[in-house]
């Protein structure tokens, strides 16, 4: 989602660069692409007129009018409004006491957390941490394969138990559960101080996959 929304912001401020001065009219055709990119990436309706409105606010007042930079003025503002509607400031891992931290991958199903699983546990990996991932997905085709990949890539060694299933069409047999609790073990065991469990993913109304 991330991706795809920076490159369709990317291809909306070219249009700004280089103005000397914005129009009320080079704003709101901003507006609009900014719009349909958020759109376009799933994020609420009333989230998105709350940011349109308040990125338009900022542009249309003194705080670009009297900008060197227009544009850049623009890309600034609305930088911060998506900072903002992020969280505002970064917010680290809270490491618990008595090792290890477990970190959990749960919610929508395709959302990328095998993907962020890798990532996560590489820069973990180069902050100092000794991470283990764990395979706990077995609903997904190739899911333990894919964290397998991942983890080689980024040096990190992965708990996978059970293989999972290859295709749509098998049934699951594995137990998520058990996996990540034997994993969590194992992590004590070899004294990796994160465990990293990639999960399936459900909606949290789905109480039978939960």
């Amino acid at each position: 989602m991330f991706n795809t929304l920076t490159e369709r912001l990317s291809a909306t401020f070219k249009n700004l660069r280089g103005k000397g001065r914005l129009t009320e009219a080079d704003i709101d055709a901003t507006a609009r692409e900014i719009r349909r990119a958020l759109l376009d990436a799933d994020v609420a309706v009333p989230a998105v007129r709350q940011f349109i409105k308040q990125v338009k606010e900022r542009a249309l007042g003194q705080e670009v009018s009297e900008a060197l930079n227009p544009g850049q003025q623009v890309v600034k503002i609305v930088q911060g409004e998506l900072e903002d509607i992020l969280g505002g400031e970064t917010r680290k891992i809270s490491f618990a006491k008595n090792p290890p931290t477990v970190i959990m991958l749960v919610g929508l199903q395709g959302a990328g957390k095998t993907t962020l699983a890798g990532k996560l546990s590489q820069h973990l990996k180069q902050e100092g941490h000794t991470p283990l991932l764990v395979a706990a997905d077995l609903q997904r085709p190739n899911a333990v394969k894919q964290l397998e990949v991942n983890g080689e890539r980024a040096g990190v060694p992965v708990y996978a138990p059970h293989p999972g299933v290859s295709s749509e069409h098998e049934d699951p047999t594995g137990d998520p559960v058990q996996v990540a609790t034997t994993g969590l073990q194992e992590a004590k065991n070899r004294q990796h101080d994160v465990v990293i469990i990639d999960t399936a993913g459900r909606l949290g109304v789905d109480q039978e996959l939960m």
